[in-house]
């Protein structure tokens, strides 16, 4: 495959790494940004994906495409699904799907040092609801494809642009696209901008990590009943005292570190180009698991291991008296080699001794590990070595859930390389001030044009 790309690069000069002709329009790529993070997209913005959508089929349309390129598709008319399509003259391999999703989580205004919904710039990020996740993504895809259209680049197969209404509720769009339209979103493999990261240490890049696996995704329901009575005559037994001694103990429980071949892959490469200072650390995790403490290092402990954290919670009917229920939503991240069965009879283990109920929300889906296939690493690794030199790509399994698991459930292996440069341990996604650094959506726009147009150049 190198010297396959070598031999291209000496007769292609528009390829990258071949002295390219072209750049991507890193206006182009911020106004959409800007557009779409000043669009609600939220639950508290109806949930209504259409004004996001249209936005996004206004500019395609002024970029070149049309009917026959853009497929605007819903179950629910409120949350529709955007698939673009950049066709190839003489397609000589199949297509290569991109994925994106334009909703995001709930941002409150209160919480926030500036307005969730719009694009802040400040100390050298941008700021917004979605700014990592997932709209700068969706924002980088289509500003490329718009780009391309507009250089007459002509693929040598044809690339697919699939955009989401639904991926932080139900992952409904995705499931539905590749079951129900497979003809339209039909690939070789999949590429998702909501996975994978360059891992900043000090400021520095030290590895591009790709997405290969996921955990699997499971929220369970945890309540207490009681007949309740008068708060003037308070008891040890209320259904929040119950609730309350259930989440400390669930927030003091250790599920057991457990490496699959990913995460294994992962610490022994990472071990070689971490800092100094966390490099014992990694070789614990590798060759004392049982005795490693990972509390103050929240993303290796996520790889390391299946993780249950309370999000939410609900309780009482009057201040004055005690508590009839009380409720709280806890939202597991199971490792694959795991199953959901074995999460659920830890969470009734420590439920039993306070006589609280487990209920699952809603049915979890493994999501099969992708093949490490050379064609898609070796121009993916190379196109990073260009932006970044001497990284080294790793491949990781993420600790959240994407539309990706639909796809690869599919039978199309799905790769997270969104080439967004952060601190794993000041990623903001779904918190507070989420944010993104204004270099970092610079170079991860330049990193999709150029790997777009290696993997399709004749």
């Amino acid at each position: 495959m190198r010297n396959a790309l070598i031999a291209l690069c000496l007769g292609l000069p528009i390829l990258v790494g071949c002295g390219r002709e072209e750049a991507p329009d890193e206006s182009l790529a911020y106004g959409i940004f800007a557009e779409l993070l000043a669009i609600n997209t939220a639950p508290s913005g109806g949930p209504d994906l259409r004004p996001a959508v249209e936005a996004l089929v206004a500019r395609l349309r002024d970029g070149g495409f049309d009917d026959e390129d853009i497929f605007v598709l819903a179950q629910d008319e409120n949350l529709p699904n955007l698939v673009v399509r950049l066709r190839s003259p003489d397609a000589e391999q199949r297509p290569v799907l991109m994925m994106a999703h334009l909703d995001v989580v709930e941002a409150k205004r209160e919480d926030w040092t500036v307005e969730p919904y719009a694009l802040t710039e400040q100390d050298g990020y941008y700021y917004g609801r979605g700014a990592t996740d997932n709209k700068a993504g969706a924002a980088m895809l289509v500003a490329n494809f718009i780009q391309l259209r507009r250089e007459g680049f002509e693929p040598n197969r044809d690339l697919i642009v699939m955009l989401t209404a639904d991926e932080e509720t139900t992952g409904a769009g995705a499931d539905w696209l590749v079951t129900e339209h497979r003809d339209l979103v039909d690939a070789d493999f999949a590429l998702n901008t909501d996975g994978g990261l360059v891992m900043l240490r000090d400021g520095e890049p030290r590895a591009f990590i790709m997405q290969t696996s996921e955990k699997i995704y499971a929220s369970f329901e945890m309540e207490a009943l009681d007949p309740g009575g008068h708060s003037s005559l308070p008891r040890s037994d209320s259904a929040i005292s119950r609730l309350a001694r259930f989440l400390v103990a669930l927030d003091e429980h250790r599920f057991p570190v457990d490496l699959n071949e990913t995460t294994r892959a992962f610490f022994s490469r990472w071990a070689e180009m971490a800092p100094l200072g966390e490099r014992e650390l990694i070789t614990s995790v590798l060759e004392d698991p049982d005795n490693v403490m990972l509390d103050e290092h929240p993303y290796y402990n996520a790889l390391a291991r299946t993780t249950c954290v309370a999000t939410m919670l609900e309780g009482g009917h009057a201040e004055n008296a005690l508590p009839q229920m009380a409720r709280a939503t806890v939202n597991c991240r199971i490792l694959p080699q795991s199953s959901v069965a074995e999460t659920v009879r830890v969470l009734e283990s420590l439920a039993e001794t306070e006589g609280l109920t487990v209920r699952q929300v809603f049915d979890s889906r493994p999501s099969p590990p992708s093949p490490l296939r050379d064609d898609v690493i070796e121009p993916v690794a190379a196109v990073a070595a260009e932006l970044w030199p001497g990284i080294q790509l790793i491949p990781e399994m993420s600790t959240g859930a994407t539309d990706g698991l639909f796809v690869r459930n599919a039978g199309i292996p799905v790769y997270g390389v969104s080439a967004i440069a952060e601190d794993p341990d000041d990623i903001r996604a779904h918190g507070q001030d989420e944010r993104i650094r204004i270099e970092s959506f610079r170079q991860a726009t330049d990193y999709w044009y150029r790997l777009v147009k290696t993997l399709s150049s004749y």
